[in-house]
């Protein structure tokens, strides 16, 4: 429960964040930067869509990332099968788009606006310095969080590994975490051990889920706060398409860490509601919170390029360089190529989409 607890503290903050918004600073902006009305502003009807988005795209988030999560009744889906490692290529891809060609222009657009301050926003860049800064963060957490949990395991046991050998049952699993070099895919701990990798793949979930749900409050509550129907109703079938390949990206991650079912639940759950709840929050905070106004724009551009910054890591670093480097794949180019043309496939797909969202 104590994961619970850090996502409740983590949405708690980012509520504040939002809720202390001065008032003049939201709505007293500019003349060119004050929010346009056409014929597409129907606050009515746009509320009547944004109810809609939220239930389409929980239950889209939902299927995307349960899916992975059933894969190990389809033999050729397992882990250890060369056809997973096809498909996880294709969602960090997705992952990999996702913050190169969504969520990083987004912000710099943002603290480019001119509606900021010429000193400093237009002075320098924050964009790529933040997202610069959130990468290395995420190579502190990652690295450190890693050897924690290492030295824990040595002391210890671990009561929630399922024994891989034993057909799903649960046991007490004493950990001897010895010399690790690579990355050792589709390998099986020896009976009573549990191997590096499998720390680090719990470590790579929990970081992952923690850089999507950044971004998925960002974009649900840039939604909700819309009154645009135009932009509406394509924004929402593109989300949905979103969060599903994204979710897969994710699951995938879930799968390998080989967590106790609450667990999976709990990750499953936050991922699934996070849209859902930006989007709630937007409608909440609708008469106040303006997208183009100075203080918005800095929020949430900065929010941004921070979880561009831990996205593009997690897929390059800790999703590709993993796998490509490990020893499943440098044993056979064919495997290579395969994966090449998939990661190709989801980041080109996901980038497409930037043209809706």
């Amino acid at each position: 429960m104590s994961m619970a607890s850090l996502y409740v503290r983590l949405f708690s903050i980012f509520l504040l964040i939002i809720c202390i918004f001065p008032p003049q600073a939201l709505s007293v902006v500019p003349e060119e930067c004050q929010t346009k009305t056409d014929g597409c502003t129907n606050k009515e009807k746009a509320l009547s869509l944004k109810i809609i988005a939220i239930f389409s795209i929980l239950i889209a988030s939902v299927i995307g990332v349960c899916s992975p999560l059933f894969t190990r009744s389809i033999p050729a889906l397992n882990p250890d099968r060369n056809l997973f490692v096809i498909v996880k290529c294709f969602a960090a891809g997705i992952i990999l788009a996702t913050g190169f060609v969504h969520v990083l222009p987004d912000s710099f657009d943002m603290l480019s606006s001119r509606c900021l301050k010429e000193n400093p926003w237009h002075k320098f860049p924050f964009t790529g310095f933040v997202a610069m800064l959130s990468a290395i963060v995420t190579l502190m957490v990652d690295s450190m969080a890693t050897s924690i949990y290492t030295k824990k395991c040595n002391n210890g046991v671990i009561p929630e590994v399922a024994s891989s050998v034993g057909g799903g049952q649960q046991e007490m699993v004493v950990v001897n975490v010895g010399q690790f070099h690579g990355h050792h895919h589709g390998l099986k701990p020896a009976p009573g051990t549990v191997d590096q990798q499998l720390l680090r793949y719990r470590v790579v979930a929990m970081v992952l889920e923690l850089g999507i749900v950044v971004h998925s409050v960002v974009i649900g509550l840039s939604l909700g706060a819309s009154n645009n129907t135009c932009s509406i109703k394509g924004l929402v079938a593109a989300l949905c398409f979103h969060q599903m390949f994204e979710g897969m990206g994710l699951g995938g991650c879930i799968l390998q860490a080989e967590y106790k079912t609450m667990k999976k639940f709990i990750l499953v759950f936050f991922f699934s509601v996070t849209t859902p709840f930006g989007i709630a929050l937007g409608i909440a905070l609708a008469n106040t919170y303006k997208e183009n106004s100075p203080t918005a724009l800095i929020t949430v551009g900065l929010l941004n390029a921070s979880s561009a910054g831990l996205l593009i890591y997690m897929a390059l670093v800790d999703l590709l360089a993993a796998d490509f480097m490990g020893s499943k794949l440098q044993a056979s180019v064919k495997l290579q190529i395969k994966s090449y043309v998939a990661v190709l496939l989801g980041a080109g797909g996901m980038s497409v989409m930037a043209k809706w969202a």
